[in-house]
């Protein structure tokens, strides 16, 4: 028997005779459409992969199997041979009655978990009466402002059977305790509901800007979390680790990874500073990526994030417990890569993203809507988005097999190569201190903005193509029949709120913000003085001003 040094000796002298015979004279006769190819995130693609490209003889080390360590081929052992991915659309606009309609529907048509979009106001933790939610109220999701809106926004809706994931951050404590307040009248335990909030403040000060209070306040609010859902609400996934909102302003890959995992690093490490046992939160942090273009990048990206979070839990951080090496993680496809023009491609590139997810291994997906570049989705392209999952997982077959890329010499190669220089941004953030102190250097948000600057250059010069911007244009008229919000509708939610207002015990609620800025000002945890000025139908508003008076708020630094 050959050993394995003579056999990649045998392929490397195959592999030079196939290059110097049949491939350059191919070339020589005709030329490649251009001179260097590339993947989404300007990394070079060689024209073939072979063995050589991957190290076979640490198979077990480096892929391993589905459900075990380190988890490069999927999280749990059958995959979706055993249970198919959550198919969680992301959904909310105008009021609370008006979600809740969208999402009956949803479920009605096959739709297996919710996912709460809310909008401006309640995302920074503004009433929809206060001056700055002016004109937002509704528009990018739905307006909660008391514990009366999250009764209508979940009525009828089963919070023991569906899971909930919120896309909310610096108020999630309060989102999350709205929530609970909502099962306790449904007569539902808090140990019985389950779901997931973002609560992921750093990617805020990274790519997004909806935060509230400075990082030590935010930290300090989301390990309360932590430790109160590990004792209080144990099916609760604590927070969502997004790298979405990092890719969607123009990462790569590989920073898309990196700079996710060094954000969960830092909640890890802010966890156990806080005296939490790892083993005791680890297992409910979740994380969210984007699903992009390049479906084989994509993949890699996947399955080098599973593995490389993995080593990060075992060996940088001692996890025992199996279930803490594990990366769970939702994905929605990428709304940049959407195009306001020739709307209908929309529908190809979210079914290409689909793909990429599914065979990455992801637990939950959303699907975008073909007419999100312009608004909110209509209810017949949400369906469609919603379809495009249901033939995924019907009829592409894809489902079979568990991790069916794995042994793609290409697939391999790239999984390593993003893996290693995500790894390498790691290391770049811990010689800044962590990634708090990377954020306020501006070198996360600096390496991000060379990326993108470059995406754009080269779409402008030729070099780089989207299908309807700069090739294959066609004149067309504008699209019709797109979701419009009722401006009414704010004048309806800011009605309500003042009748909510007036018809509590004010008193009370007095006292209970009272006592939560008494518990701000010292070390207790917030999470059970949040859950009790919600009961009273305290709003958003009070509670986060509340805070707002203690903690202060966090002022965007200029990066140059």
């Amino acid at each position: 028997m050959s050993s394995l040094k003579e056999l990649r000796e045998k392929i490397q002298a195959a592999y030079r005779t196939w290059e110097k015979n049949t491939y350059e004279k191919s070339i020589n006769k005709n030329p490649e459409r251009q001179q260097t190819f590339t993947t989404a995130s300007f990394e070079p693609v060689k024209p073939l992969y072979t063995p050589l490209d991957v190290d076979a003889d640490k198979y077990n080390d480096r892929i391993g199997y589905p459900g075990e360590y380190p988890y490069t081929r999927g999280v749990q052992s059958t995959m979706y041979r055993g249970r198919l991915w959550t198919m969680r659309q992301y959904a909310g606009f105008g009021t609370a009655s008006e979600s809740n309609k969208r999402y009956r529907y949803l479920l009605s048509q096959g739709q297996t978990g919710l996912s709460v979009a809310f909008d401006l106001p309640t995302q920074i933790g503004y009433d929809s009466d206060h001056p700055m939610a002016n004109g937002e109220v509704g528009k990018v999701g739905v307006a909660i402002d008391t514990l009366a809106d999250m009764e209508i926004l979940l009525n009828d809706i089963p919070l023991d059977k569906v899971t909930t994931s919120m896309t909310i951050n610096a108020p999630a404590s309060v989102l999350l305790a709205l929530y609970i307040a909502v099962a306790e009248k449904q007569g539902i335990p808090k140990d019985k509901i389950g779901g997931t909030i973002q609560n992921d403040i750093l990617k805020e000060y990274i790519a997004r800007g909806t935060y509230i209070f400075p990082p030590k306040p935010s930290m300090r609010i989301i390990t309360n979390i932590f430790e109160y859902c590990a004792k209080e609400v144990p099916r609760w996934n604590t927070i969502s680790i997004s790298g979405y909102h990092i890719r969607e302003a123009g990462s790569t890959a590989a920073q898309e990874v990196g700079f996710t995992l060094a954000d969960g690093i830092a909640y890890v490490e802010a966890a156990l500073d806080a005296g939490l046992d790892i083993d005791k939160f680890a297992g409910r942090l979740s994380f969210f990526f984007n699903a992009h273009n390049d479906l084989l990048e994509e993949v890699a990206k996947y399955r080098a994030a599973r593995r490389l979070w993995a080593r990060i839990m075992k060996e940088r951080f001692g996890a025992k417990d199996p279930k803490s090496w594990i990366m769970r993680f939702h994905t929605q496809t990428a709304g940049s890569t959407l195009t306001a023009q020739q709307i209908d491609n929309n529908i190809v590139r979210v079914t290409i993203q689909s793909l990429a997810a599914v065979l990455g291994g992801t637990q939950s997906l959303h699907t975008n809507a073909r007419d999100e570049a312009l608004a909110l989705p209509t209810e017949q392209s949400a369906r469609v988005a919603l379809r495009t999952q249901q033939i995924v997982a019907c009829e592409s077959g894809l489902i079979n097999t568990i991790d069916p890329l794995a042994g793609s010499y290409y697939v391999e190669a790239m999984t390593d190569t993003i893996e290693q220089a995500s790894e390498e941004y790691i290391k770049q953030i811990d010689s800044f201190g962590g990634m708090t102190q990377a954020i306020e250097s501006g070198y996360v948000q600096r390496e991000i903005q060379k990326s993108a600057y470059q995406f754009n250059r080269e779409l402008e010069s030729g070099e780089r193509f989207v299908v309807g911007i700069n090739t294959y244009q066609v004149d067309e008229p504008p699209v019709e029949d797109i979701h419009q919000v009722d401006l009414k509708q704010q004048e309806e939610q800011i009605h309500f709120l003042h009748k909510i207002r007036n018809e509590r015990d004010n008193t009370t609620v007095h006292q209970k913000l009272a006592a939560l800025k008494k518990a701000a000002e010292g070390s207790d945890n917030l999470m059970p003085f949040i859950l009790d000025s919600v009961r009273g139908y305290a709003s958003i508003g009070e509670i986060c001003g509340t805070l707002r008076e203690v903690f202060g708020e966090y002022e965007e630094q200029v990066t140059l």
